[in-house]
């Protein structure tokens, strides 16, 4: 079986822009939490991601045109950047590997995912959307350009339908009575019709059938775009809701990461967006090894992004239970109260071990040998017991790791009662000499990119052959928890016990995915 190396890898994170960041900052054992205020005051804290894409203007104006990275800056999101940062660091550990990369053709491989997706980009299209359609609407209600107004005032029978007039409405929900109140009647508006009829006529104009189609193509756009002024000014109507959309809309789906590190790397073989929520990490992994395994790919770059917190994810964690919200940092093993939400990004270059180190590239960390992946198939985001131990002995037994050769392990632990059952699970196989560490009361929780910083953070340690400190202090520990098993990585690092390395990460849906892996030889 071919053997599987990292050759590279990358990190955005909280208070940590690059890989050098993330590794001085494990060695301290403070959290990375800090407060978010999103919703104005509040008592959220979360990993706000250190980053600034202008420190990778130099790389990108090397190799590609000048106005490549001003195009990056405006219509890619948060997710892609962050990603685009961590590709570019995860080159420098080897040097070569990009060209590498490129003359691999076919047989490299991008598999960069994300979480929710890029829903800053989301929200602030939306609310543009929103705002427009909002102001046509009242534009187009106006009595004096909707003649079915004025005729209903006339009589005010009753029509199917129609929502009660704001002004009857208690002020509190107002706002919700003019949008219905507006768009009932701006649908109804003969003015509106015959401006629609004009726009038709504007918007079927084509491009001739002779002469250069490229040059009539740009004859017509111009054409459209005056005739659509004039129609503007004639009526002196507000900007249709459809021209709000901006087309970043299209540009930040759940593949443009992917897509965007193909495009810079100039990586020619399969690229796509794998996403497992929490589990994403192992998952791609897994995807990763198996590609090599098989032969069908020489190297994988492998990653996951997340965009810095935002209310939409805050305020959804809040409501499902999951998310602290009293100011203070909630650390995992202890009063369970809550995860905390942050953003960024992980890359690592996966190859095939054997191929880069003929090459003369070195492989990093540990060796990832295993990875076992299930599915609860049982709740939404309450963990089961089978699923994840399953997971557990499954990628053991794939790895030819017996229980007792685990040396270290890392939790997925959200400092939620969840705590409880995955120290449980986990002591049902392992004994009690593994050492077990829990980091999100560090960095905060990824929905993607968390597993990646664990692993990485795992692999960094056993490279400088010590396990770093988390936030958690030993009094701290759930009393529950700690008769279960007393073994944890507290507030001081350790040295890193012999034997191989486990990482469990629970996904929302249920998906888990376990990682094992060992030292370098």
């Amino acid at each position: 079986m071919r053997r599987v190396g990292i050759f590279g890898w990358g990190v955005v994170a909280p208070r940590s822009p690059n890989i050098e960041a993330f590794a001085r900052n494990l060695a301290s054992s403070e959290t990375w939490l800090t407060p978010f205020n999103g919703f104005g005051p509040d008592n959220f804290l979360v990993g706000t991601p250190e980053f600034d894409l202008a420190v990778y203007k130099p790389w990108i104006d090397a190799r590609f045109p000048a106005n490549r990275f001003s195009q990056l800056e405006r219509k890619m999101g948060q997710p892609t950047q962050y990603a685009i940062g961590a590709f570019i660091q995860s080159l420098a550990q080897n040097p070569g590997i990009e060209k590498e990369l490129q003359e691999l053709g076919t047989k490299a491989h991008v598999y960069v995912g994300t979480g929710l997706g890029d829903l800053p980009t989301i929200q602030h299209i939306s609310l543009d959307l929103y705002r427009a359609q909002r102001r046509w609407d009242r534009f187009w209600a106006s009595p004096e350009r909707n003649g079915a107004l004025r005729q209903w005032r006339e009589t005010r029978e009753p029509l199917p339908g129609l929502p009660p007039e704001p002004s009857t409405i208690e002020e509190v929900e107002r706002d919700k009575a003019e949008d219905d109140w507006w768009h009932f009647w701006a649908g109804r508006s003969p003015e509106l019709r015959e401006y629609l009829e004009e726009l038709r006529e504007i918007e079927a104009i084509g491009v001739p059938d002779e002469g250069d189609v490229e040059s009539a193509k740009l004859s017509v756009i111009k054409e459209k775009r005056t005739r659509n002024g004039r129609l503007q000014k004639k009526w002196n109507a507000p900007e249709p809701p459809w021209n709000a959309v901006s087309s970043n809309v299209l540009w930040n789906i759940h593949n443009t990461p992917a897509s965007q590190v193909s495009m810079l790397g100039q990586i020619t073989g399969m690229t796509f967006a794998p996403v497992a929520a929490c589990s994403s990490f192992g998952y791609g992994l897994k995807l990763a090894m198996n590609a090599i395994r098989l032969g069908e790919a020489k190297a994988v770059v492998l990653g996951m992004t997340d965009a810095a917190p935002n209310p939409l994810v805050v305020g959804g964690f809040y409501n499902a239970r999951v998310i602290s919200a009293d100011a203070a940092v909630s650390k995992p093993l202890t009063a369970l109260r809550g995860t905390h939400i942050a953003g960024g990004a992980v890359v690592w270059v996966v190859g095939d071990y054997e191929h880069f180190t003929q090459k003369g590239f070195k492989a990093l960390g540990l060796e990832p040998v295993a990875v076992g992946v299930t599915a609860d198939a049982d709740h939404i985001i309450t963990p089961s017991k089978e699923g994840p131990t399953l997971a557990i002995r499954d990628a053991l037994g794939a790895a030819g790791c017996q229980p007792q050769d685990v040396g270290t392990w890392d939790l997925h632990a959200t400092a939620t009662p969840g705590d409880f059952l995955e120290v449980q699970n986990l002591r049902d196989v392992l004994p009690e000499s593994v050492l077990i560490t829990a980091r999100k009361g560090t960095f905060g929780h990824g929905m993607s990119a968390g597993g990646g910083w664990e692993l990485t953070a795992q692999y960094l340690g056993a490279e400088a052959g010590k396990v770093y400190p988390t936030p958690l202090s030993a009094p701290e520990l759930n009393k529950q928890i700690a008769k279960v098993h007393g073994r944890f990585v507290f507030n001081k690092e350790e040295a890193a016990p012999q034997g191989c390395s486990g990482k469990l990460s629970m996904g929302v849906g249920g998906i888990n995915a376990c990682v094992i892996s060992r030292p370098w030889k």
